[in-house]
């Protein structure tokens, strides 16, 4: 089995900040995690989920326009670890974030955590 769980959603106010934290467990822990692409998607009502960010076993990062000097993310590869600090939020960032964990060149679409809502209101 493997386990991705998000943590770190919530409401906040626009120019506000959240972090979001993902921890593999399971078959994907240990070694082994350092070695998956780690991603956070989002998805928001009558929108189809969008890759957010992604990084790589040697650390190349990848955004969507939208987020790009806005969102960091990062893992720790010793914790499991996957992260996404969101800076400077717009109420359009608000979604439920998914953590994805895909091995290179294995196919289909990996394993999703249960997604976190983040929300960004006044």
């Amino acid at each position: 089995q493997v386990y991705l769980v998000e943590s770190g959603g919530g409401l906040v106010q626009p120019g506000g900040s959240l972090r979001l934290s993902c921890a593999a467990s399971g078959r994907i822990s240990g070694s082994i995690f350092s070695a998956y692409v780690m991603a956070w998607y989002r998805q928001s009502p009558g929108k189809q989920r969008e890759l957010v960010a992604s990084i790589t076993s040697g650390g190349r990062i990848n955004y969507v326009d939208s987020v790009k000097g806005r969102f960091t993310i990062s893992r720790d590869n010793a914790k499991n670890t996957v992260y996404l600090q969101m800076n400077d939020l717009k109420p359009e960032d608000t979604a439920v974030y998914y953590c994805n964990a895909k091995f290179p060149g294995v196919a289909g679409s990996g394993y999703w955590g249960q997604g976190t809502q983040v929300t960004v209101s006044s």
